[in-house]
């Protein structure tokens, strides 16, 4: 898994915050045991300036951590149905397939691995959005990968059709 930066970090914390409600969060976070603290929060990012230090950008193995990415996990499924996991997983297995030795990008595959990870990022920026699209991905990612997920522009999250058809006109 790749290393967030503050501002992803960040970022991952204001989707589930506006999914939930910032107080909300805070409390299931506080039932899942990932918050110690019963004081109410200010602010999202004073929320997730706490939480990143509780876990390190999700680095350390804490309980914090955990609830985190189970959390990402349950409002991703929601949004993406049965049917859309079964999808997103057919490709991830693609990619997976082009890294060699220690998740390292394998040079030959390099090529396919842009387009799979340009496929991968469209099919979920459709349902999910492009921002949690690119977070969700930067989440799963080894850090080769993660390299390559940061150099690129955000997907538009339209379907590809759409998309096409925006950039004629």
């Amino acid at each position: 898994m790749a290393n967030l930066s503050p501002e992803e970090f960040a970022g991952t914390i204001r989707c589930l915050a506006d999914d939930l409600g910032l107080q909300r969060l805070r409390d299931t976070l506080l039932r899942r045991n990932a918050l110690v603290t019963r004081r109410k929060v200010a602010s999202t990012d004073a929320l997730a300036n706490q939480l990143y230090l509780l876990t390190g950008g999700l680095r350390r193995a804490v309980m914090a951590t955990m609830v985190l990415q189970s959390l990402w996990g349950e409002r991703l499924t929601e949004r993406l149905g049965e049917d859309g996991e079964k999808a997103l997983e057919g490709l991830a297995e693609k990619i997976n397939a082009c890294l060699g030795e220690r998740d390292a990008i394998d040079p030959g595959n390099e090529s396919e691995l842009d387009g799979l990870l340009d496929e991968y990022e469209q099919q979920l920026a459709e349902k999910v959005g492009p921002e949690r699209a690119r977070l969700d991905m930067l989440l799963k990612a080894v850090p080769a990968v993660a390299v390559k997920l940061r150099a690129k522009p955000l997907s538009s999250g339209k379907p590809a059709a759409a998309q096409a058809k925006s950039e004629e006109a």
